[in-house]
């Protein structure tokens, strides 16, 4: 169907103008800021050009980054994760809270034991059995709120990361849908379901688990050094001395696992991307029998992964060794230290053995701190990929005073356009000046890359001119509202695709608040009633996966009751009937006249059958109209119309 040169790319040079941005939910913009909104009025990205190679998905596949280009994409990443916490910050604070209480309340219990070795114990050998009772309760006090604390915080944290998710899947699905036609044939659709399941799958193991290992260990960490410092001031200088080592150990992890985590989500999507294609193409693979091409292609994508996470978890496993080794070193320290103490009198028993158990326990969260730094590593990589997504801005926006057209005549004029794919691409429509009146069929013909297709979707505004002007009913179409637009305009493509459903969700798609009645009616006025009640369930027959169940034909006919229904005044039919077979070429025919009535349409047809139905036709070649009558008048002046209609004639025989 898209048959025009794109020699020039429509990347994120073109994407990422600074452009206004109307990708905002209609429900959502009424009670919070959308992710997008954040981008613009928040300085989501500087607007330095150095960075215009790393801005939207541009710079998705760089892995190795300097210290500049580091630091920008981490300060957009983090500026999305702060916003997704808006709706949750009460929350967040209320389970910070419990957190300190409940690691406090940990962190007592060795200066509550050396309590009772120190104060109860000796009152205890003195026959005040009373002695052991205030530390034991104390003991128990504390093993209780902690526990309370910690069921309350760790409930309260996966409600937290849930409804984060929930709004960051709903921001990526709508501004997936947002997005104009360039990006998303520059952007393959394996990489958007990348970006909605593995990447926000590591977004989810950080914020169900990661953070509240987080907190909790850096408390329980900070209030048992505190107890250690209490306990006796020399002993916490170990802890100072254990410290550097454990820093710079952390910062070597950082720097490695930032890139090889990087790799391991530009591998998942490469891989995604794949599967997504040979699934979507099966049936051109197993015509060809590529399976096993496809398979090896597969494997190796798939090891390619394999071996990027190894290595990341490879360093993983040098940083979780590491840090335990130097936990039991300091241990062993305060150990060796403290003995020879009490051994001179200058440390008791019991502070001795709090000591111990107090510095044990300090290093005991650093195994879950390794593994959330491990989480935030692979976390932040797919935040990198999310993040760059919801930058990227739509090249087709609604003007910011819009003209409304509340009823269209269906009159379309183009004047002087002019369209290229990318600044520095190629012109592929020159200097265009077409008019059609309202009310008229004209079919458009010429090879293949002529620039049939780009002629449509300038009209349906999947792009803009850049030049000159398109007008409907003397409205620049850049100026008119976009329902108003989308009211008033519809195309029915090659490819008639049906969304899992039931026929009349199918037919109601341009007007879901019509009612049965008018559903029916669009069906019969094209001819599809008929088979649509011999389906097993009529209307109400779910049509399975992009319409299965049904013929090329009837997918068709469905897709006509569907403009029907919308009633547009300018309809578009873009090699509607190029991949039917005769019979239902025949059976699609019939429901086209009834569909075009006193509608303005431009019909792309290979096949003349179809464009002999038209008042007029234009035959385009290289970006240019260098024909333009009825069918009747180009037959007789010989020029390609005539020759391509002596070609079917040939073939077909006379359509009349």
């Amino acid at each position: 169907m898209a048959e025009t040169p794109r020699n020039g790319r429509r990347g994120p040079a073109r994407r990422n103008e600074q452009v206004p941005d109307f990708d905002v939910d209609p429900v959502a913009a009424t009670t919070r800021t959308s992710v997008p909104e954040a981008i613009r009025h928040g300085s989501f990205s500087p607007s330095d050009p150095r960075f215009d190679h790393l801005r939207g998905t541009a710079g998705e596949e760089q892995i190795d980054m300097d210290k500049e280009e580091r630091k920008f994409i981490r300060r957009r990443s983090w500026k999305l994760l702060v916003h997704l916490s808006r709706g949750v910050r009460l929350k967040l604070l209320i389970t910070a809270l419990f957190v300190m209480v409940a690691q406090a309340a940990q962190a007592a219990t060795p200066l509550i034991i050396a309590w009772a070795i120190d104060w109860g114990l000796p009152r205890m050998i003195d026959g005040q059995t009373s002695g052991m009772i205030l530390p034991g309760v104390s003991y128990v006090a504390a093993a209780v709120i902690a526990g309370v604390l910690t069921w309350a915080y760790t409930r309260m944290t996966a409600e937290v990361s849930q409804q984060m998710l929930f709004t960051l899947r709903g921001e990526v699905f709508r501004k997936t849908q947002h997005l104009s036609l360039d990006f998303h044939e520059d952007y393959t659709s394996g990489k958007v379901i990348s970006r909605q399941t593995s990447d926000l799958e590591s977004l989810r193991e950080l914020l169900d688990q990661g953070i509240s290992s987080l907190v909790s260990g850096l408390m329980f960490m900070s209030f048992t050094a505190i107890s250690i410092v209490i306990l006796d001031w020399r002993s916490g200088l170990l802890l100072v001395a254990a410290a550097v080592p454990i820093v710079f150990l952390g910062r070597w992890y950082q720097r490695r696992s930032e890139v090889a985590y990087r790799q391991t989500r530009i591998s998942s999507a490469r891989m995604i991307v794949h599967f997504v294609e040979t699934m979507t193409g099966i049936r051109a693979v197993q015509a060809f029998r590529r399976e096993t091409s496809r398979s090896r292609q597969y494997d190796r994508l798939a090891r390619n992964y394999r071996n990027d996470m190894v290595r990341s978890l490879g360093l993983f496993g040098i940083l979780q060794p590491a840090l335990l080794a130097l936990g039991n070193l300091t241990v062993a320290a305060v150990l060796v230290w403290g003995g020879f103490r009490v051994l001179q009198g200058d440390l008791e028993v019991g502070v001795l053995v709090a000591l111990l158990l107090a510095t044990k326990r300090v290093f005991q969260p650093l195994d879950m701190i390794a593994m959330f730094y491990n989480a935030l590593q692979s976390a932040t990589a797919a935040l990198e990929k999310v993040s760059g997504l919801l930058e990227e801005k739509p090249t087709i926006t609604e003007d910011p005073e819009p003209e409304h057209l509340d009823e269209s005549r269906g009159e379309v004029e183009f004047s002087q356009a002019e369209f290229r794919y990318s600044a520095e691409g190629p012109v592929v429509l020159h200097e265009m000046d077409l008019h059609i009146p309202a009310g008229q069929t004209v079919a458009v013909v010429g090879r293949t890359g002529a620039g049939k297709s780009t002629l449509v979707k300038l009209l349906a505004r999947f792009y803009d001119v850049t030049a000159g002007s398109l007008t409907l009913d003397g409205v620049d179409v850049r100026k008119l509202a976009v329902a108003d637009h989308h009211r008033h305009v519809a195309m029915v493509t090659q490819e008639a695709f049906l969304f899992s459903g039931t026929i009349t969700e199918n037919i109601a798609l341009g007007r879901p608040e019509a009612p049965q009645e008018e559903v029916v009616a669009a069906a019969r006025a094209v001819g599809a009633h008929a088979f649509i009640m011999d389906l097993p369930e009529g209307y109400e027959t779910d049509v399975n996966k992009r319409g299965g169940r049904l013929s090329a034909g009837q997918r068709q006919l469905i897709s006509f009751a569907r403009a029907f229904l919308a009633d547009p005044a300018v309809l578009i039919l873009d090699e509607a009937t190029s991949s039917l077979d005769l019979p239902s070429e025949q059976l699609v025919q019939q429901g086209l006249q009834r569909l075009l009535g006193h509608r303005t349409a431009l019909i792309i047809a290979h096949r003349l059958s179809t464009v002999a139905i038209a008042d007029r036709v234009l035959v385009v070649d290289e970006g240019r109209v260098v024909e333009d009558g009825s069918p009747a008048e180009l037959i007789a002046d010989g020029g390609y119309y005539a020759k391509l209609h002596a070609a079917w004639e040939a073939t077909m025989g006379s359509p009349n």
